[in-house]
């Protein structure tokens, strides 16, 4: 075993961060404009487990002595969590975690404003909840959700108008901003909204950030010419490691683990460079032993479902028809009459699965045919299938 931090690891130390200096001075410098009154809106995108999280709360880190710096993450969202996503849930979260943050660097934060504001219009609050000592409203969904988002959204530039001496503007990123999928026919208008909001705020930037292919729909909606921001929206993509990269990286942080030439080639190819998956793998190797290709092959199927387990958590979760498509796919791509015909069922009658199998970021549509593209949870499933002469409908 080795001392990598393990993949899911999101709090990497200074000295476990790694590389992406390029990519963090670059942000920085688009941020720092925030200080002249110019605030930059970005699109983070990147594939799961390239390190989006990692590298936002290093950048975090890196600004917040200057700037009243706001990580939230909307999958942490309690509307999120139980299953019941709304604008109101999603607003409520971004409030709690504007107002914590804000008190832990001893701000004011407008309390009786807050009060008065909530107290004179149409607000409905169940109850107040405390969060480290700070009292949260809970909003029931008769909440008038334009007011709560008009609340909400302007806060930030209001904190900063009353510290303006203490900070040099707020920083807000949000996480897994690509949920925002399972807002559905209201995703359209919580985009234009927020953009509505953010668009003239001179001293708030923001960051959005989600499990995003480069060819995923979400992103042409946001930062397009013809997306809610116009083409306003600055993107970066954040890249699996190149070859070189990992091995340098494993060099100088596993000199124990002896490949050869062919043996690091195969461990490239089975991790794809994507850093969770680099640091797993690695972690599960064993030390001062040549790894050759036929090695590597052997450990990499012995050790999947531990590389694997959030593919696996995922799949779990998905209904028996979305599991039976990505079955469906194993062998080839597919367009959607095609799998329909093999389902016996409708091309309408497929909407629902394809989407969330799309939001869950396991297939994506690519020149007009459905593709798997987590070829991990591919090996994962051709693997039980190879055991067990069955594939896991039911049971892990």
């Amino acid at each position: 075993m080795t001392d990598l931090p393990w993949g899911n690891n999101q709090n990497l130390t200074d000295e476990e961060f790694y590389n992406r200096k390029g990519e963090l001075i670059n942000l920085k410098n688009i941020l720092q404009s925030t200080s002249q009154g110019h605030a930059p809106d970005l699109l983070l995108t990147g594939i799961r487990g390239v390190g989006k999280t990692v590298f936002l709360k290093k950048l975090k880190r890196e600004l917040d002595d200057e700037y009243l710096v706001v990580y939230m993450d909307f999958s942490k969202s309690k509307c999120y969590q139980k299953n019941q996503m709304s604008i109101v849930g999603l607003m409520e979260h971004f409030f709690k975690e504007l107002m914590i943050e804000s008190k832990s660097k001893g701000l004011n934060t407008l309390d009786k404003k807050i009060e008065k504001y909530f107290k004179s219009n149409d607000f409905k609050i169940k109850e107040f909840v405390k969060l480290d000592k700070i009292p949260v409203p809970v909003f029931s969904t008769e909440t008038n959700e334009e007011k709560l988002m008009d609340f909400v959204l302007d806060l930030p530039e209001e904190i900063y108008a009353k510290n303006m001496k203490k900070i040099k503007g707020v920083l807000i990123f949000i996480d897994e901003f690509q949920i925002i999928k399972e807002l559905n026919n209201y995703k359209e208008s919580f985009l234009w909204k927020i953009r509505s909001h953010i668009q003239n705020q001179r001293n708030t930037a923001y960051i959005f950030s989600g499990s995003m292919s480069l060819q995923d729909k979400l992103i042409s909606e946001i930062a397009s010419q013809n997306g809610a921001f116009g083409g306003r929206m600055i993107s970066i993509n954040i890249n699996p490691f190149e070859k070189e990269t990992v091995m340098n990286y494993l060099y100088e942080k596993t000199p124990y683990i002896l490949f050869t030439d062919d043996g690091f080639d195969r461990f490239y190819k089975c991790t794809s460079g994507i850093p969770a998956y680099v640091n797993i793998f690695a972690s599960l190797l064993p030390v001062n032993e040549e790894l050759d290709d036929d090695a590597i092959k052997k450990y990499f199927d012995k050790k999947i479902q531990a590389i694997s387990s959030h593919l696996i958590n995922i799949w779990a979760r998905l209904s028996f028809r979305e599991q039976t498509i990505v079955i469906i796919l194993l062998e080839k791509p597919l367009r959607r009459i095609e799998i329909a015909n093999k389902l016996e069922i409708s091309t309408g009658s497929l909407s629902n699965s394809l989407n969330n199998l799309q939001n869950q970021g396991l297939i994506r549509l690519n020149n007009g045919s459905y593709e798997i593209c987590e070829p991990i949870l591919k090996r994962w499933l051709e693997l039980e299938f190879e055991e067990k002469g069955i594939y896991p409908y039911r049971s892990i």
